[in-house]
């Protein structure tokens, strides 16, 4: 089963299946308001645009711009260079004056600080400098906008994750739905799988692909195979038992999500094993389990050595012959009274004080 809830908080605006319906992958399971999200995205994206044209307009004016600054500033630079150097050298014959000198020294380091701002800003917009750094910066920040905000308007539509079976609905039109609110429960088509909590007692008797066979408290008649193929490497501590998973590859027709079943896992086969109904064990948990056997004419008790158990029965191991008579634990015999056996009928298990059953190969 598939729980299906809302990633985002919102009103449902249409719910456009029902209980019980078969949907297919992506299909639309329920519809949320979204002229927020919407708003959300075309602001987003107007801010993209302004970013983009940001680092457009560094590159592609800014940075030719400046280059040609930098250009003028360094022909200038050479020219009042050269109109220093020379008046320096009138001076120095006679021929200019100290005023003269010192407004050439002037124009000449106005030139050298009108170069170093136009270097500067080459600098600054061409590739690593610090304007087209940070526009480069905003249009990535303005991109990542604009897909969080696509994404929150895509979180508007619910869809069906796999073909399936809808088993449950829990919300309506106009309900306020939020993260972590179930709003619909999905059967997944394709393979049927069955979770049961078994005693950890068994747990060294589990691997994944012994065989099992499955029976449904509403179908008690009906039994059906299946496979193990997991079983959990933790044990509930609350409950000392362990989840396993079984694979069916066949099933009926009538089985439904959470059915409640039982399940008969075969761990092991033993070829000639005697066994016995499971109520003719007296003490079966115990550290000496044993049965009244009919010996002489008597109820006698007998020791015995349990193997496997599963589906009513148990294999004997020690303790018993095949031509045994065993009392059953809900006859009121105890050791040592009188017995007059009598066999039950074919297939039925003896239920008088004197009858008893025989172990079976």
């Amino acid at each position: 089963r598939v729980d299906i809830g809302a990633q985002i908080t919102g009103v449902v605006e249409r719910v456009p299946v029902d209980e019980g319906q078969t949907v297919k992958r992506d299909q639309i399971l329920v519809k949320l308001e979204d002229a927020e999200a919407r708003s959300a995205v075309a602001a987003a994206e107007a801010a993209l645009a302004q970013a983009s044209v940001r680092v457009t307009q560094i590159a592609e004016v800014a940075l030719p711009v400046a280059r040609e600054t930098l250009a003028q500033a360094d022909a200038n630079v050479l020219n009042a260079q050269a109109a220093f150097d020379r008046v320096d050298k009138l001076k120095a014959t006679g021929f200019a004056t100290q005023s003269q000198v010192d407004d050439a020294r002037k124009t000449r380091d106005v030139a050298l600080a009108q170069q170093r701002s136009a270097r500067f800003q080459v600098q600054t917009n061409d590739a690593g400098g610090t304007d087209r750094v940070m526009a480069e910066a905003a249009l990535r920040q303005a991109a990542a906008n604009v897909a969080a905000a696509r994404t929150r308007l895509a979180y508007t539509v619910i869809d069906s994750p796999a073909d399936g079976v809808l088993i449950a609905r829990n919300v309506e039109r106009g309900d306020v739905v939020q993260p972590g609110k179930v709003l619909m429960t999905l059967s997944p088509a394709g393979e049927t799988q069955i979770v049961v909590q078994i005693d950890e007692k068994n747990l060294a008797l589990l691997a994944p692909g012994e065989k099992a066979f499955v029976s449904a408290d509403a179908y008690p008649r009906e039994r059906f195979a299946a496979e193990l193929f997991y079983v959990n490497p933790a044990v509930d501590p609350q409950t000392a038992t362990v989840q396993v998973k079984l694979r069916v590859p066949e099933p009926p027709v009538w089985v439904r999500q959470d059915m409640t079943v039982s399940v008969d896992v075969e761990v092991a086969r033993v070829a000639g094993a005697l066994v016995l109904p499971s109520n003719t064990v007296r003490d079966p948990l115990s550290d000496r389990p044993w049965v009244l056997v009919v010996e002489d004419g008597r109820a006698v008790r007998r020791a015995v050595t349990l193997g496997l158990a599963g589906g009513g029965r148990v294999v004997v191991e020690k303790g018993v012959a095949p031509s045994d008579r065993v009392i059953p634990v809900r006859a009121a015999i105890i050791e040592g009274d009188r017995l007059r056996p009598r066999l039950s009928a074919p297939g039925e298990t003896a239920r008088a004080a004197t009858e008893s059953g025989s172990p079976t190969p």
